[in-house]
């Protein structure tokens, strides 16, 4: 028997969870899951073989025999499924981001903090090869001291208008952005201190209706003075675009692709080539990666690298970036702080 993990919603990232725990982790057994919804219950129980499942996560928790969970549940409740799983003793790794509000966030690094367990959270961009091996290649010196951060990050669809909804997702900027902003300060291994948001609803006007855009730029300035830019868009209709750079003194690394398979097809026509469909297909491995960090975590008793205040300090940029969009001025993230 690995470790016996219970898995707190069963929405698209819990399916996605199950999948890695069930086909990718040998170390860990996905032994419950919890989720209001008894008709994706049933599904995912059934799929994945569970034995338990219960609509009342509080139940998962209170069992026993369960060593650690998953919070896959919709955002706006990540920081209270966090604290009631570390009151409950488990240890834990969650999905991003652990609360759009830095309050919350602050109660449930408390509360791990004093239950003495491990939070991970799901940057799952640090465990892909390409990321990682960008980032050892940046502490090696590759390309000198980092002085310019640039990403880019697009959907080929837009989001539901319910999640789309600030108080559901955080909207645009902090839901897709989330990812960007901890790779932000994990490459360029500095702080945020200021951001400058434009952002436009042209392609999904309805968005406007739910208090959302379809794309925006963040423009970012760093503690160390170097500075940054993140496009982000509901509209890529060519497929899932990401792709980050890492301007240096000495050099550039460029990570991603928008190519799914290796292979050009040259005709008269001209030269074509397929694109990446969706995150899944691109960060599977980092999925999985992350997963089995987290059980090795628990198994030689270590301290997660992906923390709480990572994930807090990710959530300020992203609230800083929201106010900057609303206000039409540049903003400097120790000012969400008051």
């Amino acid at each position: 028997m690995g470790i016996r993990i219970g898995l707190i919603g069963a929405g698209r990232m819990g399916k996605v969870f199950a999948n890695t725990v069930a086909n990718s982790v040998a170390e860990a057994d996905l032994v419950a899951v919890a989720d209001p919804d008894p008709g994706i219950l049933d599904e995912v129980a059934t799929r994945y073989h569970i034995p338990v499942k219960f609509t009342d996560y509080h139940e998962l928790l209170n069992q026993q025999d369960i060593e650690a969970v998953i919070v896959a549940t919709p955002t706006s409740t990540h920081a209270e499924v966090v604290i009631a799983a570390a009151q409950a003793g488990k240890q834990i790794f969650s999905e991003k981001p652990l609360s759009q509000d830095l309050q919350a966030c602050d109660a449930a690094i408390a509360a791990v903090n004093k239950a003495g367990v491990k939070l991970q959270m799901g940057f799952m961009r640090r465990y892909d090869p390409p990321y990682a091996a960008a980032r050892q290649k940046i502490l090696d010196g590759v390309i000198g001291t980092p002085v310019m951060f640039k990403a880019t990050s697009r959907d080929p669809k837009r989001t539901s208008l319910e999640f789309a909804r600030r108080e559901n997702s955080g909207g645009l900027i902090l839901d897709m952005g989330v990812h960007d902003f901890d790779l932000a300060r994990w490459l360029m291994d500095s702080e945020v201190t200021r951001v400058f948001s434009e952002g436009t609803c042209l392609a999904f006007p309805e968005l406007k209706e739910v208090g959302d855009i379809d794309n925006v730029v963040v423009n970012l300035r760093f503690a160390t003075d170097a500075i940054g830019n993140i496009d982000m868009s509901r509209n890529a209709v060519y497929g899932y675009d990401i792709r980050t750079e890492v301007l240096g003194t000495e050099g550039s690394l460029w990570i991603g692709y928008l190519q799914q398979t290796p292979t050009l097809v040259l005709t008269r026509n001209g030269v074509t080539h397929d694109t990446v469909p969706y995150f899944m297909e691109r960060f599977a491995t980092a999925y999985a990666e992350e997963i089995r960090v987290f059980v090795h975590h628990i198994l030689n008793n270590t301290s997660p690298e992906v923390t709480g205040a990572d994930a807090r300090a990710a959530t300020a940029i992203g609230i800083a970036a929201t106010r900057s969009l609303d206000e039409g001025r540049p903003v400097q993230v120790s000012e969400v702080e008051r």
